[in-house]
């Protein structure tokens, strides 16, 4: 669906992308990592249309910039950084929907999902939300549309918890009709999400690999944390992801959305020698054996 043949991008005398070579097909979930300047963003611009660059970048066969209508008809994109745009909230909704001959009552319906609820903010300006809100908007009008490939450029960075579990469920339901581009300089952030890794390096691929597709996107893990003594600063951390703490603080428990269970784990990391026990186990496990018949 997507390859990439020998692609050189310069900025005047330097050279970002160093002539990469990358074939994307339908069913790849394609985490995209590297540390920041490593020609991640450059990439998806030149997938985009964005950026005119050496060598070749084809979508189906098109070149995004010569047929770029079609391209863009076949992609939803979640961008590193929210556009500055000063558009009605409800007027940018359905104008991004008439772009792609989509439902904008089914965009609307995504940002419910994410706990943006448009009707609230139909006249303010997008530039006036709040970062999660930009973020929950930009996902839902990108989700909220049949699209052939997804291009997520650190789409989670803005959102809380449960909207990071709802934003997964909405990619599992989009994971057998889209190829997806995941794009992060944390592979700890995507790394559940994803059936590929592909690393940037001083704009080259210096690493393209095939991982484990074993986590369900739609999973949630309950959890318990046992400390050995309450500790402030643990308390503000762990509440940011809704668990409860026990009268004396010193068990927690909570859920944590499947693909996030390695990111929770490193925060729990930082606290390591605070630790006296952690449980994790499937929502779904844990029902079956409630439901099950004892002796």
């Amino acid at each position: 669906m997507i390859q990439f043949e020998g692609v050189v991008k310069r900025f005047r005398r330097n050279k970002v992308l160093q002539g990469v070579d990358l074939t994307i097909e339908r069913g790849n979930r394609v985490a995209l990592v590297g540390s920041n300047g490593a020609g991640k963003t450059t990439l998806i611009r030149c997938l985009l249309g964005e950026y005119t660059c050496e060598g070749r970048v084809l979508v189906d066969g098109m070149d995004p910039r010569q047929h770029r209508r079609e391209v863009l008809s076949k992609v939803g994109f979640v961008p590193q950084l929210p556009p500055p745009l000063k558009m009605p909230v409800r007027q940018l909704v359905r104008f991004a929907a008439s772009l792609c001959d989509a439902d904008p009552q089914r965009m609307e319906a995504v940002a419910a999902r994410l706990g943006l609820e448009v009707e609230d903010f139909r006249g303010q300006p997008f530039v006036k939300l709040s970062g999660g809100q930009k973020q929950k908007l930009l996902i839902a009008i990108a989700l909220g549309r049949d699209s052939e490939l997804l291009v997520l450029d650190e789409p989670a960075a803005n959102l809380d918890p449960e909207a990071r579990h709802i934003f997964f469920q909405l990619l599992a339901e989009k994971k057998d009709t889209a190829a997806m581009l995941i794009s992060s300089h944390r592979l700890d952030e995507v790394a559940a999400l994803v059936n590929r890794v592909v690393e940037m390096d001083q704009g080259n691929v210096v690493l393209d690999d095939r991982v484990a597709d074993l986590v369900d996107l739609s999973s949630r893990l309950w959890c318990r944390v046992r400390l050995n003594q309450p500790e402030e600063a643990f308390a503000k951390t762990i509440g940011e992801w809704n668990f409860r703490g026990s009268e004396d603080r010193l068990v927690w428990e909570g859920q944590v959305a499947g693909p996030d269970r390695l990111r929770f784990l490193g925060v729990l990391a930082r606290y390591a020698a605070l630790l006296a026990g952690i449980n994790m186990q499937e929502t779904d496990a844990e029902r079956d054996r409630e439901a099950a018949p004892s002796g």
